[in-house]
């Protein structure tokens, strides 16, 4: 899936290109961006006492964006089991083609308590919309 945004000025640093900061929020608003595609919003899974925090974020830049660029975050489920969750990203600049940074970023599956839980047993349909992604992942891909 891919989410698209306009790179902001004040995302940018001295050197006039995005902050490495900033890129963990666009990590983070093409992940809200996925599940609400998935029609598992953050908001509804948390109203329902589902917490997905992120136990870590690994990126490796390779060029860099700058104001005004539209950027391209290509989102997908690397790997899922219930009870954790990997996201993989790939963001390009549209107006270079060029890729700029790739990572993933890891979750576990928590309550309110962020005591982890498996989706499966607690909430059944919640973990049949990941499968179900899982498997268009699987047939785009073939």
């Amino acid at each position: 899936m891919i989410y698209e945004r306009k790179v902001n000025y004040y995302e940018t640093d001295a050197m006039k290109v995005v902050h490495h900061s900033n890129y963990i929020r666009f990590l983070e608003e093409s992940r809200i961006y996925y599940m609400d595609k998935m029609g598992l919003p953050y908001s509804k899974m948390e109203e329902e006492g589902i917490m997905i925090p992120v136990l870590s974020v690994n990126c490796e830049y390779k060029h860099p964006a700058s104001f005004d660029e539209i950027l391209e975050i290509e989102v997908h489920i690397k790997e899922y089991s219930g009870v954790k969750l990997i996201m993989e990203y790939v963001i390009t600049n549209k107006n270079t083609g060029l890729i700029c940074l790739t990572g993933e970023t890891k979750h576990c599956f928590t309550d309110k308590n962020m005591k982890p839980i498996s989706l499966k047993k607690v909430k059944p349909y919640m973990h049949e919309k990941f499968l179900e992604e899982i498997k268009k992942i699987g047939e785009i891909n073939l």
